[in-house]
């Protein structure tokens, strides 16, 4: 049987990570918290459940998660954020995945997002598939922040695990259209870094598609209000990225 280590980057997510740390108990063999130098009781918390503890300013979400990738002791690793935790199912699963070595060289599961107080079943937000048990001789992390996602080698084996990933995110409204700036401000640094330019075409054709497919295709009216909310966010952060990267422009004067 191979061991498993658990990899997880915070900043104040006081109260997320006790939930987060209790709910990998059963499955992990090492548990491995990189803070992004946090000020409330995260530390104290992560302490209290006898994890490896390491205080590293925040580098990026891909980065940071590369970096304690990095520091994992085994193979295996369950890569997670302080809002998420295992269900009794996904738990289930992972103990059968361990006793036979992890056959596989990664593994998804299906992410069930908890909204402004109710679990979304519809739209870009269920089944919300998330590759994040791998070896990490055969993947890292990868993507375009903050939109990070595990990129595994040619010719690697994947595997869908049974069971929810149960992720908390935002509590109000308020906090989901506060991130939804951050967000965007983030991508949009991003794409000015590639040397990428916006265009009106893009502000207009990818907000309006991002509404219809998690709204419409994806069924996310099913949802009710949190439905509709969730869609019209996810295409008013499309907007504001390419208009957010078109003032990084003028500001360069490019």
């Amino acid at each position: 049987m191979k061991k498993l280590s658990i990899t997880i980057i915070t900043f104040n997510e006081e109260k997320h990570i006790d939930r987060c740390l209790r709910s990998v108990k059963a499955v992990a063999d090492e548990i491995i918290v990189v803070d992004s130098l946090s000020t409330d009781k995260t530390k104290e918390i992560c302490l209290s459940h006898s994890v490896v503890f390491i205080d590293q300013p925040f580098l990026g979400y891909v980065e940071q998660k590369n970096f304690a990738l990095s520091k994992a002791t085994y193979e295996n690793v369950l890569s997670l954020d302080a809002d998420e935790a295992l269900s009794d199912e996904l738990t289930a699963s992972l103990k059968n995945e361990k006793e036979k070595s992890f056959p596989a060289d990664g593994y998804t599961m299906n992410r069930f997002n908890y909204y402004c107080g109710k679990w979304i079943r519809h739209g870009t937000y269920y089944p919300d598939r998330k590759l994040r048990l791998l070896d990490i001789k055969k993947g890292k992390w990868g993507g375009q922040n903050p939109h990070d996602k595990i990129v595994m080698q040619e010719s690697t084996t994947i595997h869908h695990m049974e069971g929810d990933l149960l992720h908390y995110t935002y509590q109000t409204i308020e906090e989901h259209a506060k991130q939804m700036e951050r967000f965007s401000a983030i991508a949009a640094k991003a794409l000015f870094d590639k040397g990428e330019k916006s265009s009106y075409f893009k502000m207009i054709i990818n907000p309006a598609w991002a509404f219809i497919k998690g709204y419409l295709l994806k069924l996310g009216f099913l949802d009710g209000a949190e439905g509709f909310r969730i869609a019209r966010f996810t295409a008013r952060q499309s907007f504001l990225k390419y208009v957010k990267l078109i003032h990084l422009h003028r500001e360069a004067g490019k």
